[in-house]
């Protein structure tokens, strides 16, 4: 039994940074669709609020700017705290430490937190997307022979990419208390061969 779960240990600590990577690729082209199909319609964001908007609603591609900076570098820092999971030799370990648990329920509270301000913010934006005039974004795109694009394709994603991370938080803690299990469980068979020794 111990060499399946330090089997699935490492497997999961490599998963964690395969989620990490996957949220990184995705905050990279969460507006990719938004600047090919909407940013020609813009002026400069700084003079947005005194210039025309060829298309109403086409805003959302400066608003979701912020959000998408934050969500770059909140994939950088869960990747960060992914590493430690292999500096503290979860992947590998026999039996688990403080450092272990620090490093398992970081990850874990780290991959919760950022799912669900994601969720939060991503569902918003689209429907901040949704309310375009895409009549006239298609006229405007139609005319100047510019990229139209109304697929939610990139919001839609965030589901895929958000549930991937919540279920190997889940399983990493899953695996966590399995782990604990089984040291209880080998400590008491020492315990009982001791026991039986002095007998």
């Amino acid at each position: 039994m111990y060499k399946k779960q330090l089997t699935w240990q490492k497997i999961l600590c490599f998963a964690a940074l395969a989620a990490c990577g996957i949220l990184f690729l995705y905050s990279l082209g969460l507006s990719t669709d938004l600047f090919d199909g909407l940013f020609y319609a813009l002026p400069e964001e700084h003079k947005l609020a005194t210039s025309k908007v060829n298309v109403p609603g086409a805003e959302i591609f400066y608003n979701i700017q912020p959000f998408n900076r934050q969500l770059l570098n909140n994939s950088i820092i869960l990747l960060l705290i992914g590493c430690l999971l292999f500096i503290t030799n979860t992947h590998s370990r026999r039996r688990y430490y403080i450092s272990n648990a620090i490093s398992t329920f970081g990850f874990a509270a780290g991959g919760v937190v950022i799912s669900l301000w994601g969720h939060q913010q991503v569902s918003a934006f689209k429907q901040q997307f949704l309310q375009i005039d895409f009549a006239a974004y298609q006229k405007y795109a139609t005319r100047r022979r510019k990229t139209y694009i109304d697929s939610t394709f990139w919001f839609d994603a965030h589901y895929l990419v958000f549930a991937l991370l919540l279920l190997v938080c889940a399983a990493l803690v899953f695996n966590f208390f399995w782990k604990l299990h089984l040291m209880k469980a080998e400590k008491q068979l020492i315990a009982a061969g001791k026991e039986g020794m002095k007998a």
